[in-house]
């Protein structure tokens, strides 16, 4: 991973400008690289990709490696003739421009795209055919799984019939031979949504744009992955996970955080030779020209709850594979291009393992200004080895942070980092990570735009509300491009 001196800025798909309802893979998306090539920006970090369901998060999708169709462009279906403007036109996508409406997507964006399939796949037969054939070490159990879901009412697959829960059952053999055409539509968005996103890939290349991705550590109960391969995960003779995941109790959550992900059978995997890991590594790197591993410390230890507690209280730390993972993935597919989320409860165990690996590590400045003692993630402590963010999606953004955090921490950013109301909060904060030795530099687009906490993209442990936050065409400023430029070059990141 080469790690010349740059700068870009974290905002998802979902929250590009479209008229669609949601951000996609469309005009707004290439509109958004435009905006970056002119501010001087040489990288664009997103969030996971994959298809979302409960709680419409991209941290708990139903595969680890599928795509989010609610990411397909429409106007590129109506110009193929697969979908008309009059349908379109007609559909309730949402109304508002600001944020996303995700059950109004559910209940009319995947009934276009079953339009749209229904007009094409006699015509894309082939390409689906092969398309299938090249992905099929985890579309075959994707689509066959998303379409027992649908034939289920959308339940969990633990709420399935019980002859449908095992992958390898004769039920559901013959559910399989005889719903070709429902399994086929889960291909053909499959095929779609990674034919436009290779596009908007290669467009990114030629601009010199590299493209961040983020890949959670889990996976969701509630997944291909599970339900096809057991054996991957501590799960009891039912199916149904021995213990999840999350993090123990803190200063932010008096009873932690349990997130529900089923825990990773680690002595499986490693008799295995992390087989699945190289292939979901080397498959993002597809994707991606960098990969951020979320919970990056979890490979070194994590915090195991017994599955059915109500909180995270009663989990306990164990230890996770730790080196012998990443000496199978660096001897499998060489240098690796990932950034380690090592933020949280970070052990001087945890720092090793970082440092054999040589992934670049995060600092946060939000995280920064404590006024009772003095922190690591103050930009004097920084070193190369890292990436600098203002925040990340589940911080507040600037501005709330500075009206929310306590005086004395306020005060404490406002001398450090000699903030003005003239130059702007958020300016100053991002002053501060562009200044640092770190070799990235990355702030959120919100910090860009100057907007407070109802622009905020997540908060942690709440349900509802989340990932809803969308930019305006308006946003994307040539005043606000020439502002960051110039910023970018004064500290040495073009």
């Amino acid at each position: 991973m080469m790690k010349k001196r740059s700068s870009g800025v974290l905002l998802h798909i979902s929250s590009l400008p479209g008229a669609y309802g949601i951000g996609d893979l469309g005009k707004g998306a290439y509109a958004f690289l435009d905006f970056l090539e002119a501010a001087g920006q040489k990288n664009w970090q997103i969030l996971p990709i994959g298809i979302t369901g409960y709680g419409d998060s991209p941290y708990q999708s139903f595969s680890a490696f599928a795509g989010n169709p609610y990411f397909i462009d429409l106007d590129e279906l109506i110009d193929m003739g697969y979908l008309s403007e009059e349908a379109v036109k007609k559909a309730d996508l949402g109304r508002e421009a600001t944020h996303v409406d995700y059950e109004k997507l559910y209940y009319n964006k995947m009934p276009l795209l079953k339009l749209a399939y229904d007009a094409a796949k006699i015509k894309v037969s082939h390409e689906l055919e092969r398309f299938m054939e090249t992905e099929r070490h985890w579309l075959k159990d994707f689509a066959l799984f998303m379409a027992l879901k649908s034939a289920n009412g959308s339940c969990s697959w633990l709420e399935w019939p019980e002859e449908y829960r095992d992958r390898h059952s004769e039920a559901v053999a013959t559910f399989e031979a005889e719903q070709t055409d429902e399994i086929g539509f889960w291909i053909f968005l499959q095929y779609f949504f990674f034919k436009q996103w290779h596009a908007l890939k290669a467009v990114a290349a030629s601009k010199n744009i590299a493209i961040i991705g983020d890949l959670p550590i889990y996976v969701a109960e509630d997944s291909a992955d599970v339900w096809a391969s057991p054996q991957l995960f501590k799960l009891d003779t039912a199916s149904v996970p021995v213990s999840v995941s999350g993090c123990p109790p803190d200063a932010f959550s008096a009873t932690g955080q349990l997130w529900g992900n089923p825990i990773y059978n680690w002595a499986h995997m490693a008799d295995n030779g992390f087989k699945w890991w190289i292939q979901r590594i080397d498959y993002s790197l597809k994707l991606f020209d960098v990969i951020r591993i979320d919970h990056f410390r979890g490979f070194e230890a994590y915090w195991e709850i017994p599955y059915g507690d109500p909180t995270a209280e009663g989990g306990k730390w164990v230890k996770g594979p730790d080196k012998a993972l990443f000496e199978a993935i660096k001897s499998a597919l060489g240098t690796v291009s990932v950034i380690a989320e090592d933020l949280g409860y970070v052990t001087q165990e945890v720092i090793d393992l970082r440092e054999f690996t040589g992934f670049p590590g995060m600092k946060v400045l939000e995280f920064a200004f404590d006024a009772r003692e003095e922190s690591d993630y103050l930009p004097h402590h920084y070193s190369e080895n890292f990436v600098a963010y203002t925040g990340t999606h589940d911080n507040e953004t600037v501005m709330g942070w500075m009206k929310d955090a306590a005086k004395a921490d306020r005060e404490y950013a406002k001398n450090y980092l000699k903030l003005t109301k003239d130059e702007g909060y958020n300016w100053g904060f991002i002053r501060g990570v562009w200044s640092s030795t770190a070799y990235l530099a990355v702030a959120q687009m919100q910090d860009f735009l100057g907007l407070d906490n109802r622009a905020r993209m997540n908060f942690p442990s709440k349900l509802g509300g989340n990932w809803i936050w969308r930019i305006t065409e308006k946003d994307l400023s040539d005043k606000l491009a020439e502002k960051m430029h110039e910023i970018t070059a004064l500290y040495g990141r073009l």
